[in-house]
């Protein structure tokens, strides 16, 4: 199955802000929404549920790695919907 990814204004500004600071981890960034969009528990996204955040609606929310074993490595935190097959990115940022 593949998912439609549609990103917040929230993400989207972060994703702005990748490619005006880092074109490198934009590649990065992108890979990973790729890879989110046709297979989310590809092994290099190490999707797992965030329990601390939930979206608004009461949705789970994931975590997915853009980066690995890597200081301040990206993250995109995600849930699915609000429509069928449709996964919102509403952050896409640097684990704290």
């Amino acid at each position: 199955m593949e998912f439609r990814i549609v990103l917040t204004d929230e993400a989207s500004h972060n994703l702005d802000e990748i490619a005006r600071t880092d074109p490198r981890k934009l590649l990065k960034v992108y890979k990973a929404l790729g890879l989110l969009q046709t297979n989310l528990r590809h092994p290099s996204l190490h999707t797992h549920e965030f329990q601390s955040l939930k979206g608004p609606n009461g949705e789970k929310v994931f975590e997915a790695y853009v980066e690995s074993k890597t200081p301040a490595a990206y993250r995109l935190f995600w849930y699915h919907g609000p429509e069928k097959e449709q996964i919102t990115v509403f952050a896409i940022t640097p684990q704290p």
